[in-house]
């Protein structure tokens, strides 16, 4: 049984527009999601993507890969919640996987949650923070069809930093670990942990840039 802290964090309401999302606060603000706004940084590899494969089949790729991310962070989020975990047959082998390292994660803040920040002017749905190995992290589920190179998820640090930021300015508890669980099919996951610390000054330099081109 995993040890839940529980935080009572302000209600927002998530808007998925023709647009992108956006999430609205108590205080009437609209902040753009995190996953939107770090997005920017991916944006031409996809299209280039997209490009080479053609678009039927790249939303075809797309859907699918969506669609086993949003299982597993069920998966995910019903085991350390202690409730029934069905994994099914397309996913069996990929949740075994990761099994023993999301069972590393225990004295939870957040699941699942919403967040916000004010200084960043984003906001977004964290995926777990809690101590990983005894250690308090930011802590993102991520599913891949091949093992990823540490150049070219970089969006993800940026992600899990704004999380930080914006659990800070919420509880005033600071969180300055990264944990970025990769379960790949196939083959074994990945683990990659830094420091939010390397990532502020990108993070700020990327929302500046969104607001800049999108005026949100």
């Amino acid at each position: 049984m995993k040890n839940f802290i529980y935080h009572d964090f302000p209600k927002l309401e998530r808007v998925d527009g023709p647009d992108g999302r956006v999430y609205n606060t108590p205080s009437g603000k609209r902040y753009p999601s995190i996953t939107r706004v770090t997005g920017m940084l991916t944006e031409q590899a996809i299209k280039e993507w997209r490009g080479r494969v053609g678009h039927e089949e790249a939303n075809k790729i797309s859907t699918k890969a969506s669609n086993r991310g949003t299982r597993i962070h069920t998966l995910c989020e019903d085991f350390l919640k202690s409730k029934p975990v069905e994994p099914d047959m397309f996913d069996v082998e990929l949740w075994n996987s990761i099994k023993s390292y999301v069972d590393k994660i225990d004295n939870i803040h957040a699941l699942e949650s919403k967040l916000y920040s004010d200084k960043l002017q984003v906001a977004g749905t964290v995926d777990c923070i809690g101590e990983y190995e005894g250690v308090l992290n930011i802590i993102d589920f991520k599913t891949s069809g091949k093992q990823k190179d540490i150049n070219n998820i970089q969006h993800y640090f940026l992600q899990a930093t704004a999380y930080s930021v914006m659990f800070e300015e919420l509880t005033g508890i600071t969180v300055p670990n990264i944990t970025i669980l990769i379960g790949v099919d196939h083959d074994k996951p990945q683990i990659f942990q830094e420091k939010r610390s390397s990532f502020i000054r990108q993070l700020i330099d990327t929302r500046q840039q969104f607001k800049k081109i999108y005026l949100l």
